[in-house]
């Protein structure tokens, strides 16, 4: 079994490793100072610029296919990708990216959305979830009727990101009640000024997701996404996506906290010794080494799955679960190490524990990934071990 990296990946993980280090490390008091003033860490401008310093050294689009001008990665160098940029809590994501389901788009649609989005010139969100339909996303109620060639749409989404910025939606509604979710929903495009509103969400971290309300939205049917009745499946593939790219992130954030507790932990003094030389800070950093490497063999498992051209369910969820649990054990472990300093906000711990708690929930939550590995055994969908 071979576990190196190709030249190719190596150079292009060094390169964003170059750029986390030159362009994103020096903003950190910044962001931080802003964090405690409840600013974003980087203003729409600023991460546009970014964006742009990137592009001119060919980082842009890393899953878009060249087509449209994108690297079009493999699963794996995407995933060392976001490893690298988790290891700075400067909120930067590399630009020239489209909702995979966009794809759908017919060539009206492409270049109205699609081409667009790819080029930063318009903003996306997904919407699915909604205050009655989290985990269980086949109970959604949003509905949307037919009125002529429309549609008319009314009900709430909650918890959207990205819904605060964006000027369209992707909408999974119900468009046939009688045959649920699964077999009745449908993806529309709806832009904001079609008539939906938006309201922010306070949270205990970084991100502010939205409420989305629609009331009687007037939506052609041209803005179909795909076919009448292919919401779920689109939908479905939309969260497949990200299940194993959060866990990327999540092996790149506890490197880096536990690079700062084993530092802290051999220059802090207490008793005239490093709190080094005591077991119990010992055991809690080779227990944070221990599940950080199990976690990123899986993650890359699960990319590698995805690259082979495999069902790599089973493998994301795995990796999903793991991660989103290893982070937070490890946050809270390098916040033990710090102790009164890792509470403060002059250091970035507990901005990470309240960031990392998210990844346990969205797109798909601990109990959720769960219930989806026990299901594939014992369904028989999967088999124990690795054959």
């Amino acid at each position: 079994m071979e576990f190196g990296l190709t030249d190719e990946q190596r150079a292009i993980r060094d390169t964003v490793r170059d750029f986390v280090r030159k362009e994103l490390t020096p903003r950190e008091p910044a962001v931080l100072a802003r964090d405690r003033r409840g600013e974003p860490g980087l203003t729409r401008d600023e991460l546009t610029a970014l964006q742009a310093k990137a592009r001119g050294f060919g980082f842009w689009g890393l899953s878009t296919p060249e087509e449209y001008g994108g690297m079009d990665l493999d699963a794996v160098t995407q995933a060392l990708i976001h490893t690298e940029l988790g290891r700075t809590y400067v909120p930067f994501t590399f630009g020239g990216e489209a909702d995979n389901i966009l794809y759908e788009a017919n060539d009206a649609q492409r270049a109205e959305y699609l081409l667009p989005t790819i080029e930063g010139d318009r903003i996306s969100c997904f919407a699915i979830t909604e205050p009655g339909a989290g985990s269980d996303a086949a109970n959604i109620r949003l509905a949307a009727r037919r009125d002529g060639d429309d549609w008319l749409l009314s009900g709430e989404k909650t918890f959207i990101t990205g819904g605060n910025d964006a000027d369209f939606a992707i909408v999974i509604a119900l468009t046939d009640p009688a045959a649920g979710a699964r077999g009745g929903s449908t993806a529309f495009l709806v832009d904001r000024s079609m008539g939906w509103r938006s309201s922010p969400i306070v949270t205990m971290g970084p991100a502010e997701p939205a409420s989305l309300f629609f009331d009687q939205v007037r939506v052609p049917s041209s803005h179909v996404l795909g076919e009448v009745g292919q919401g779920w499946q689109l939908a479905m593939r939309w969260i497949g996506r990200g299940r194993y790219l959060i866990p990327a992130r999540a092996v790149g954030i506890a490197e880096r906290a536990l690079s700062m507790a084993v530092e802290y932990a051999n220059t802090r003094e207490t008793f005239g010794a490093p709190i080094a030389a005591n077991q119990a800070i010992q055991w809690m950093i080779a227990d944070s080494e221990l599940e950080l490497e199990a976690a990123r063999l899986l993650v890359l498992r699960a990319a590698w799955l995805v690259d082979s051209g495999a069902d790599a369910r089973h493998a994301a969820s795995m990796a999903k679960l793991s991660g989103a649990t290893m982070v937070n054990r490890v946050i809270d472990r390098v916040l033990q190490v710090h102790g009164g300093m890792g509470y403060t906000r002059e250091l970035p711990i507990e901005r990470w524990y309240r960031e990392v708690r998210l990844f346990r929930i969205f797109e798909g939550t601990d109990e959720m990934q769960r219930l989806i590995l026990a299901r594939d055994l014992l369904r028989g969908y999967t088999k124990v071990g690795l054959g």
